[in-house]
């Protein structure tokens, strides 16, 4: 004797099957959901994944009214999140022959006894042109959530063996603005 049919097996099988559709069937099937055309440069992948994503929607009820709203201000807020450096952070850029010292403040940024609201504004004043204040300062942000600095790899003794190529790209040595070569470091002191 057969299992009654439950309704996430229901489900889920209606899921399968949009997956299994070409994508002429998809795009009628959207229309028929949504009741409208679905946009051009939609995948047939993505296609099936919102359809299937509206039907379980209306099968067992959306998202609470709080994750609303906590997804609708990620999305207000645009961009990936700034990062933070503590209060007494201390960077370190040199720049034509010149060594300059930031200290991350609480209310900005201190350089040469002058308090900054930001880096940005501290490179313009160093090289005389508009710099992204990270960017100079040689702060990316990686995907692993951090600020990390640039460094230079060293060549490990097991790999002496094999010659280094000139670098290019990303990875060449860096030069200000006017040619001239730079060099940047990132020191961190933890406050006292």
């Amino acid at each position: 004797m057969r299992e009654p049919v439950t309704e996430e097996a229901a489900i889920a099988a209606e899921i399968a099957r949009i997956r299994s559709l070409p994508s002429e069937a998809l795009r009628r099937r959207w229309q028929a959901v949504f009741g409208r055309k679905p946009p051009a440069a939609l995948s047939k992948d993505l296609l099936g994944r919102m359809i299937a994503h509206h039907l379980q929607e209306q099968t067992f009820g959306g998202l609470d009214r709080d994750s609303l709203t906590f997804l609708d201000s990620l999305a207000r807020q645009g961009g990936p999140p700034r990062r933070q450096l503590k209060p007494g952070t201390v960077l370190v850029r040199e720049y034509q022959g010149q060594r300059h010292t930031v200290t991350v403040a609480r209310e900005g940024f201190d350089w040469q006894g002058a308090t900054y609201p930001s880096l940005s504004a501290i490179a313009r004043v160093i090289t005389g042109t508009a710099w992204s204040g990270p960017r100079f300062f040689a702060l990316h942000h990686h995907a692993s959530g951090g600020a990390k600095p640039q460094r230079n790899s060293a060549v490990s003794p097991h790999r002496e063996r094999h010659q280094r190529r000139p670098a290019t790209g990303r990875n060449r040595p860096s030069t200000s603005r006017d040619g001239e070569p730079c060099t940047r470091t990132l020191e961190t002191t933890s406050p006292g």
